[in-house]
């Protein structure tokens, strides 16, 4: 084997001590917080994707010197391995600028000083109840809803997998039941199945109470959730629109930021805004 290959294969690869502890530390705490969140029953991008890396860091560190001797020997594989490096790289980058970006819009969320209508965005229900993270939206909501003693409230979501009633409705009674909230206030929107949708159908219940799309309206929705939700609304026609975040439960908080890159992505694409 000639001198130049070796001296630009990655003979080095994961080769300080540190550097292998590293890649350990973060494959087990990928992986692992990805199989309790999948023990739980949640499938989706911001827990596989974790899920893979680990794994693959893990893999990475095990099989590290057949790695080595492999690019050692294939210069094809030496320049695909470099290749991969920098696309992850880059891809890192710009998932830190977007949860940058996340930061920055869940900070300048500031509700209008009175608005006629809240729409508060569904996000799954178990068993009759709100999740963790729906309860955190629905909790925020209520304290605007106190603060706007006149605005209407749209909660927005229809009937999840396995579950026999809307998250509108599901929500609706949260509402009512834990924080006292007017029934008379509470319009309850049961057919969507997407933010576009919550959106779009919500706007059409609130247009029946004399609500347009020109009026002041707050958007309750996670705090991740804040910057696509109002691109969303902006495309919707929704002029006036304001979003306010609710924190987004530790636990989950990695795989729902995670989630959302791939989310903007995909609504990007589909032009939803």
């Amino acid at each position: 084997m000639n001198n130049t290959a070796t001296a630009h294969s990655p003979r080095k690869i994961l080769q300080p001590p540190w550097l292998r502890a590293l890649c350990s530390v973060i494959g087990i705490l990928l992986l692992g917080d990805a199989l309790v969140l999948m023990m739980y029953g949640m499938f989706n991008v911001g827990i596989i994707v974790p899920a893979v890396t680990g794994t693959a860091l893990l893999c990475m560190v095990i099989w590290r010197g057949r790695i080595s001797l492999a690019l050692e020997r294939h210069a094809l594989l030496r320049r695909l391995w470099r290749l991969g490096w920098m696309v992850f790289a880059l891809w890192l980058i710009s998932l830190l600028a977007f949860w940058l970006r996340i930061a920055q819009q869940t900070h300048d969320d500031k509700p209008a000083a009175a608005v006629d209508a809240i729409i508060v965005l569904g996000s799954a229900t178990r068993d009759g109840q709100p999740s963790q993270t729906l309860a955190q939206r629905l909790d925020v909501a209520a304290r605007l809803a106190r603060a706007q003693p006149a605005a209407l409230v749209v909660t927005s979501g229809g009937v999840d997998f396995g579950e026999v009633e809307s998250e509108g409705r599901i929500m609706s009674r949260y509402l009512e039941q834990k924080h006292g909230i007017a029934p008379q206030r509470l319009i309850m929107e049961e057919k969507s199945t997407s933010t576009a949708l919550n959106l779009s159908l919500s706007l059409a219940l609130l247009a029946e109470r004399g609500v347009s799309s020109n009026s002041s309206i707050a958007i309750v929705t996670s705090d991740f959730h804040t910057l696509r939700a109002l691109g969303i609304a902006q495309k919707a026609g929704l002029t006036n629109a304001h979003t306010v975040g609710a924190p987004t439960p530790l636990s989950i908080r990695f795989n729902a930021w995670l989630r959302e890159y791939f989310a903007v992505a995909s609504s990007w694409l589909l032009r939803e805004f």
